[in-house]
């Protein structure tokens, strides 16, 4: 039929978020991308312990690429996790692997559907491979072949909200895509960027409206000095009542990705260096109040969890879980409105 656009050339391992924005050539945000799956989905703990026997939890082992995929899954595990230990330091045992894998994941998944939300309809469609594992694997699934759901999920889920504010990795620009066939006035955005100590160093509210299925470019950050080495971007879009309808926060860095163009091939483009979130790492641990209550509605239980920061400090990607009593085995499957999602004090 001619040329389509259609094309299937990964990548398949985990991808810096701005690749989908600066790729012209491969993978990025144009025409339509009709198989990707931008890195692993490593399980949460929960699933990796039911996973792996007892004396293969860690280090990475045979038996983690046992669960991989077929080829090379060596190969493929072994690029994303030297990702994870350069973008957010070495990782220091299983749990603290488990939860960095969430964050990277979280956000290649997210990038991807922003990038091509961003872009539509010069990008015309992306579909991601896969949506869940037929048995217990480590990649591309949104939720796990236990039903549970990790950054992977949550990252997709925000990304591909209807109407959504997202901030963009090659220029800076602030941008909500509008997927509702309807118009929507008098909205507002609301832009913070935050040092790692939460001082913020530039702050916006811009008032607009946009087109049905419109995407509206509200501002641009500007180049910042004195920023943190990590620091963040903060995002909210409100209605004339001051509703939140989209909130969206973004960990960032001052040490830029760099892209070895030249050697890409079908499954990933490999990177010359990362950008730097060893100081997540420094964060304090921060004790939060949470409270619930159950409502049953038409025989399903609907369970409303607040959860409260009193501190001073952040509190980052909060994931919350549902247990049969304190310290009991999870329920699952459990549909969250949200997950690993910011506090701030």
């Amino acid at each position: 039929t001619g040329y389509s656009g259609i094309r299937m050339l990964g990548p398949y391992f985990f991808i810096e978020p701005s690749y989908w924005l600066i790729d012209t050539a491969r993978g990025g945000a144009f025409g339509f991308n009709a198989e990707i799956g931008p890195g692993a989905s490593i399980p949460t703990m929960e699933s990796i312990l039911e996973m792996l026997p007892e004396d293969h939890l860690w280090p990475i082992d045979e038996y983690w690429y046992y669960h991989g995929r077929g080829g090379n899954p060596a190969q493929m595990l072994d690029i994303d996790t030297k990702a994870l230990n350069a973008r957010f330091g070495e990782a220091k045992d299983l749990e603290d692997y488990v939860m960095k894998s969430q964050l990277q994941a979280y956000e290649g998944k997210r990038a991807m559907f922003e990038a091509y939300g961003r872009n539509k309809y010069n990008s015309t469609g992306v579909i991601q491979w896969m949506l869940n594992n037929a048995w217990p694997g480590l990649y591309w699934h949104l939720y796990d072949y236990y039903l549970r759901t990790g950054g992977s999920y949550f990252g997709t889920k925000k990304g591909c909200e209807p109407l959504h504010i997202q901030y963009s990795y090659d220029d800076r620009s602030i941008v909500v895509v509008n997927s509702f066939l309807r118009e929507f006035k008098g909205l507002k955005a609301f832009v913070s960027v935050l040092n790692l100590d939460l001082t913020e160093k530039f702050s916006r509210e811009i008032s607009f409206d946009i087109a049905p299925d419109g995407v509206e470019k509200v501002v641009t950050i500007p180049e910042l000095q004195n920023l943190s080495t990590t620091y963040f971007v903060k995002l909210d879009l409100k209605d004339t009542d001051g509703k939140t309808l989209s909130s969206n926060f973004y960990w960032l860095s001052t040490t830029k990705e760099v892209f070895d163009w030249e050697k890409s091939y079908f499954w990933t483009t490999p990177m010359k260096s990362y950008p730097d979130y060893t100081a997540l790492q420094t964060l304090p641990e921060v004790e939060l109040t949470v409270t619930s209550k159950t409502v049953v509605q038409k025989g399903e239980e609907l369970i409303y969890v607040t959860v409260s920061n009193p501190t001073k400090n952040l509190a980052f990607a909060i994931n919350v879980r549902l247990t049969r009593g304190e310290g009991g085995e999870e329920i699952i499957p459990v549909l969250w409105e949200d997950n690993y999602f910011p506090l701030l004090p």
